[in-house]
C-alpha cells in the first residue's frame, strides 16, 4: 500500500482536529444558551476571535496580506462561514427536533460531493463515495436515537437545507480562494463574522433595552465568559484555520468526510460530562461514522498544503 505524503496526513491531522473542536463547541453551546440567545452568544464569540487573531497579527505572530487580491471570493466564503451557515442552524435547531436537525445536517458530506461535482468538475471516487453513506448511516442513526419525534416544520426543515447548502458552498469556494492563505481566509471570515453578529446582537439588545447587560455580561457570568473564550478562541480561531488548511491539503470532498467525528465526539461528552444515556446502538453508529471516514480517505488526489 502507497505511504501517504505529508501533505496528506496533515491534511488529515487538521479536519481530525478541527472536528474534534467542534465536538467540544457543542458542550459549551447547550450549557450557555439557555442563558442568552444565540445572536448574543455568536456577537461575543466572534468579537474574542477577531480580537485574538488581530492582536497576533500586531505582535507579528501571524501574516495576513489582502493588497492586491480580490476581495470578492473573500466575501462569498466568509458570508456562507460563518454568517448564512450559523444563522441557518441555529434557527433551524429552534424549530425542529434533535433527531431531525441532526439527520439533516449530516447530508452536509453529501451536498458537498454534488457542490463539488458541478461547480469544480471534481469527480468523487468510489472509496469516497461508499465512506461518506456509511459514516451518514452511522450520523442518522446516532441522531434517530436522540428521540424527539418529528416537528412536521416544513420552514425549519428548509432553514436547515440552507445551513447545508451554505456550508457545502463554503467548502467548494475555500477550492476557488486559492490565491489567499488559509490564515487570511480564517481572519476575513471571522472579521465578518464578528460585524455580522456585532449588528444583529446591537439591534436585539436595543430592541430590548439590554445593551448595557449585553456590553458587561462576559464581566459578571462566569459561565458565559467561559463559553465565549472557547468558541471564540478554539472553535472559531483554531477550528476555521484548522479547517481551511485541511480543506486546502485535502479537497471538499475527503475533507466533508470527516464531518461526523463531531458527532461522535459530542456523543462521549454527553455521555462522560452530562451524563447522558449512552447505548449499544449508538456505540454502532459512531463505529460506522469512523469506518466511514476511513473507508472515504482511501486513495485520492493530492492537494496543495498552505
Amino acid at each position: 500500500m502507497k505511504r501517504p505524503s505529508r501533505t496528506i496526513v496533515l491534511g488529515i491531522f487538521c479536519a481530525v482536529a478541527n472536528e474534534v473542536l467542534y465536538g467540544f463547541s457543542y458542550l459549551f453551546t447547550k450549557q450557555i444558551t439557555n442563558q442568552v440567545s444565540a445572536i448574543t452568544l455568536l456577537s461575543w464569540r466572534f468579537l474574542i476571535a477577531f480580537l485574538t487573531l488581530s492582536l497576533a497579527r500586531a505582535f507579528g505572530l501571524i501574516k495576513v496580506l489582502y493588497k492586491g487580491k480580490k476581495p470578492g471570493i473573500l466575501f462569498a466564503v466568509a458570508f456562507l462561514q460563518p454568517v448564512c451557515y450559523f444563522i441557518c442552524e441555529a434557527l433551524g435547531v429552534s424549530m425542529t427536533t434533535a433527531s431531525e436537525s441532526g439527520t439533516i445536517i449530516a447530508s452536509i458530506p453529501v451536498v458537498t460531493l454534488a457542490a463539488s461535482s458541478l461547480i469544480l468538475k471534481e469527480r468523487p471516487t468510489h472509496f469516497q463515495m461508499i465512506g461518506i453513506g456509511v459514516s451518514l448511516s452511522g450520523v442518522v442513526l446516532t441522531s434517530l436515537l436522540q428521540g424527539g419525534g418529528a416537528s412536521f416544520n416544513l420552514p425549519g426543515y428548509i432553514i436547515l437545507f440552507f445551513a447545508v447548502i451554505s456550508y457545502s458552498l463554503y467548502a467548494v469556494l475555500v477550492q476557488k480562494a486559492r490565491q489567499y492563505t488559509s490564515m487570511e481566509l480564517t481572519y476575513g471570515m471571522i472579521a465578518v463574522g464578528a460585524g455580522a453578529y456585532g449588528v444583529m446582537a446591537l439591534t436585539e439588545h436595543l430592541l430590548q433595552g439590554t445593551v448595557r447587560q449585553w456590553i458587561l455580561l462576559p464581566f459578571t457570568n462566569p459561565d458565559f465568559l467561559a463559553a465565549a473564550l472557547y468558541l471564540g478562541i478554539g472553535s472559531s480561531v483554531f477550528a476555521f484555520f484548522l479547517a481551511n488548511a485541511a480543506f486546502a491539503s485535502l479537497g471538499a470532498n475527503r475533507t466533508a468526510a470527516f464531518v461526523g467525528i463531531s458527532t461522535v465526539v459530542s456523543i462521549l461528552l454527553g455521555v462522560v460530562v452530562l451524563h447522558e444515556r449512552f447505548t449499544g446502538w449508538q456505540a454502532f453508529g459512531a463505529a460506522l461514522i469512523l469506518a466511514g471516514v476511513y473507508i472515504a480517505n482511501l486513495g485520492g488526489n493530492r492537494k496543495v498544503f498552505r
